[in-house]
């Protein structure tokens, strides 16, 4: 079976070289001949005559006709110059220029080389104009040649050019366009941290990682890594399954993949992600002010978008590294269609490498699998098979100008099957977590102000455990999640500097947890379906002087629940501001808030409960045991931002209410009741960055205080779970030609936990099972978190089209040993049992990838 897979890899390897080199071999094979060469080659080959004037076709060129007949070979010529070629008499042809040309060309931001949709072209002195698409293209026939031309867009200087300078291109010529509010070579000043991160005007952060720099840590553009570096983001287990924005858990950041809601994040349970990043074109990140289009996730929005221009050429790459292989490409059907694909696959079933061992060994720290690998009893035969692979596909139709089909479908699975065999028989435990997707849009442009977009998608999230021991309790769970979702936007452009904005949106869920136990008998099966409409309208204004960039929205949320005992439904209504003002040069204050709600949530199962491996599980509201959690957040910022200088903070205020502790993850006396609750939390975030063409350093600090109020809970007001005060991150990344290193260090103080009480009262005797009596909930503090990482990349080409790099990380290089959690439980003996979850020790990578 290994043999197979590694043919596979080799023949796609092998595929994606050749393709590259046939490309090339085409393009060198279509030649350019002078025009009035080619002319006067005709005349002595019919015996014919063409009279015009040198300046018209002085400089043509064209592709050589394959007609064989003059007249076929006129009429390409007329298609390919654009030229009046009259015919006079049997041997005698006039050729002049044509008073009307078709002229086509590609907008792009000379920063950030992206392109530029919505931009405004006009045909001065004349009622001709058009805005550019979805991929910053457009397309007018019938101008007149001496015509000039306007190309303008919001915060960018206006482009003028004649007509001809835009005509007998093919492919069409690339317009770069100046932002018109600072030089060329100040566009450093607008990326923070690295190259490939930029804060938006609305204060979200975009993260390209085509144009990715380097992280300390990071050898390659892991999406839900690299977020986890912008100052309000981190992980407090490590993961990138249980990312948390500003004191949230999770299960409330809205992940989207191509306007599709993604269940399932992480391979490796959580340690790296599932998107695999090569044909990620950029993801958008909100943690404030949303866009009244999106719902869901009340802590935050990750919205992941994969590429999504048709090219003329075969884009492709794989590589490895010491967890996994990958390949990815992007193939040309057509000049209208395209297809993308990537596939990535672990090689933790067949290689034991260092990072794997790591990885392992905090996995499964206080786990069946940890336990019985260290013991000493050699008449048990032990065995596990861990693996995981995700793949993406895309099909790119560009069925004209103005409309264009977009499919996607990703597949991630992560499976891990544990056996146990001993003289008195077979052991057995199974998790297997999977996520398959299928997303459509339609992109319409119907005049030059109104555009929609239409999206419809259908995911489906499973995860299966099973742990069946040779002679005891057996457990079987299973959680599914299905949804289907219809949404359309209509974007309106009232004036050159306001947009308006409007949508429908349909969400249906159904989430069902089966859970069957066999000692005692239990057997449960529980499903919900909830189906949301929400209308929004949204309005965007940028003032002429750029100075003043507004957006505000509504969101009205209808959400009926059909499948629980007593159905519910309840109507929401989410106001979201986001105000941009520039005081100075360089200097500006935002103010950002919003309303929002979710009615899916994770319950956590425990380490104890499965293997020492944490599950989540969704579940649906009922508003009875877990109601409708709704979120309001507002934020003040003060941003300067000139040369090689930024300086950025930021004070905010959340609240979230309907939350439960059966979604929290407590680890106490708690931790079974089901208690309905809140969370406030607030604090302020401080980054400065000095950036220049060869180096970067920051130091971020954030500053927070979460807290819990259970009513039904003694006290009532305590620390939440992710409550960490202080977080400090202080780093820096050099470049010297095909050279990138990145250095930094990340601390924050402990996050809380509960401790048993003292003495003989810490364990309750008369009740079954013992119980442990706990101090106040939260009342108790990890140790400080300390972790220092590294890593180095080198760019080199194999050959001409075949760009490679090499890199090497550290994770944690000082092997310092971070305890993550502390829980207690206890033993067969009647103690209590500590446990302590520790960080990552000292875990090295390395990568070698190749472009084509």
């Amino acid at each position: 079976m290994l043999k197979h897979h590694k043919y596979v890899v080799f023949l796609i390897a092998l595929y994606l070289f050749l393709v590259p080199y046939s490309n090339w071999a085409q393009e060198n094979s279509t030649q350019k001949a002078n025009l009035i060469s080619y002319l006067e080659e005709l005349e002595r080959e019919f015996n014919v005559k063409f009279s015009f004037v040198d300046e018209d076709l002085q400089g043509q060129k064209f592709s050589v006709p394959n007609s064989k007949t003059l007249p076929e070979i006129l009429e390409e010529l007329r298609g390919q110059t654009k030229l009046n070629i009259t015919k006079l008499s049997d041997r005698y042809f006039a050729i002049s220029k044509s008073n009307f040309v078709d002229i086509c060309a590609n907008i792009v931001d000379n920063f950030e080389n992206s392109t530029i949709m919505s931009a405004t072209v006009e045909v001065l002195g004349s009622n001709i104009s058009q805005i550019t698409d979805i991929e910053g293209q457009f397309y007018l026939k019938e101008v007149p040649r001496n015509a000039n031309i306007a190309i303008k867009h919001l915060g960018f200087k206006t482009k003028y050019l004649s007509a001809e300078e835009l005509t007998g291109s093919n492919p069409c010529k690339t317009i770069l366009m100046s932002p018109n509010y600072q030089q060329l070579e100040e566009v450093v000043v607008y990326q923070f941290l690295t190259t490939g991160i930029t804060k938006k005007p609305d204060a979200s952060i975009e993260l390209n990682t085509d144009k990715f720099g380097i992280l300390p840590g990071l050898i390659e553009p892991d999406v839900l890594q690299t977020i986890q570096a912008l100052p309000g983001i981190k992980s407090v287990d490590e993961t990138v399954s249980d990312i948390n924005v500003r004191g949230g858990t999770n299960d409330q950041n809205l992940v989207l993949w191509d306007g599709i809601k993604m269940y399932h994040s992480g391979h490796f349970f959580g340690l790296i992600s599932a998107f695999n990043p090569y044909l990620i074109d950029y993801v958008n990140i909100t943690k404030n002010g949303t866009s009244a289009q999106y719902g869901d996730g009340v802590s935050s929005v990750i919205n992941i978008h994969t590429r999504n221009k048709i090219t003329d050429s075969f884009i492709g790459g794989a590589g490895f590294n010491l967890l996994s292989g990958d390949v990815y490409g992007h193939l040309p059907i057509s000049e209208k269609v395209s297809v993308q694909f990537s596939g990535r696959r672990s090689t933790t079933d067949f290689i034991n490498t260092p990072t794997y061992n790591r990885f392992f060994d905090k996995v499964f720290q206080d786990s069946e699998v940890k336990d019985n690998d260290n013991s000493s009893n050699e008449n048990i035969e032990r065995n596990e098979d861990f693996y995981f692979y995700d793949f993406t596909g895309k099909l790119l139709y560009d069925i004209n100008d103005n409309q264009k089909i977009r499919l996607s479908f990703i597949n991630t699975s992560n499976h891990l099957k544990y056996t146990e065999k001993t003289e008195d028989g077979k052991a057995e435990s199974l998790l297997e977590q999977t996520n398959l997707s299928f997303g459509g849009s339609l992109e319409s442009v119907w005049t030059p102000k109104w555009s929609t977009h239409l999206n419809l998608y259908y995911t489906r999230y499973n995860l299966d455990s099973e742990n069946i021991p040779s002679e005891s309790q057996q457990l079987f769970q299973n959680n599914q999640v299905l949804e289907k979702a219809l949404k359309l936007n209509s974007n309106y452009k009232l004036d050159n500097n306001l947009n308006w904005l409007n949508g429908y949106q349909l969400n249906e869920v159904g989430i069902t947890n089966y859970t069957q136990v066999t000692q005692p008998a239990y057997k449960s099966n529980i499903k919900g379906v909830i189906m949301t409409h929400s209308l929004f309208s949204e309005l965007d204004y940028r003032s002429k002087n750029e100075k003043f960039n507004a957006r505000g929205g509504l969101r009205l949320n209808y959400i009926k629940n059909l499948k629980t005992f007593k159905t519910f439904d309840e109507v929401i209504l989410e106001p979201r501001l986001n105000l941009n003002y520039a005081l100075t040069d360089g200097l500006k204050t935002e103010l950002l808030g919003e309303f929002k709600s979710q009615t899916t949530n994770q319950i956590i199962d425990l380490e104890q409960n499965f293997l020492g491996i944490e599950k989540r599980r969704w579940t649906l509201s009922d508003n009875e045991k877990l109601p409708i959690t709704k979120s309001k957040q507002i934020s003040l910022g003060l941003n300067y931002d000139k040369n090689t200088l930024y300086v950025g903070v930021e004070g905010f205020y959340k609240k979230v209410n309907g939350i439960s502790t059966s979604t929290q993850g407590f680890q106490n006396q708690d931790q079974f009741s089901g208690e309905i609750g809140k969370y406030d939390v607030s604090g302020i975030e401080f980054l400065i960055n000095k950036k220049t063409a060869t180096y970067s350093t920051w130091f971020s600090y954030a500053y927070n205080t979460n807290n819990y109020t259970f009513e039904n809970i003694s006290p009532n007001h305590f620390p939440n779970n992710l409550d960490i005060r202080h977080t400090i991150t202080f780093a820096g990344t050099y470049t010297y030609k095909s050279f990138r290193m990145g250095l930094g260090a990340n601390y924050h103080t402990g996050r809380p936990y509960t401790k048993p009480q003292e003495g003989n009262n810490a364990i309750v005797l008369n009740v079954f099972p013992n119980q442990i009596n706990y101090e106040e909930p939260n009342s108790s503090r990890l140790p400080a978190y300390l972790r220092a990482d590294a890593s180095f990349i080198y760019n080199f080409k194999i050959s001409q089209g075949i760009k490679s790099s090499v890199g090497a990380s550290v994770l944690n290089i000082l092997n310092k040993k971070n305890i993550l959690n502390t829980y207690y439980r206890i033993n067969d003996q009647n103690e209590i049992e500590t446990i302590e979850r520790v960080s990552l020790g000292i875990t090295p990578n390395f990568s070698f990838r190749m472009n084509f």
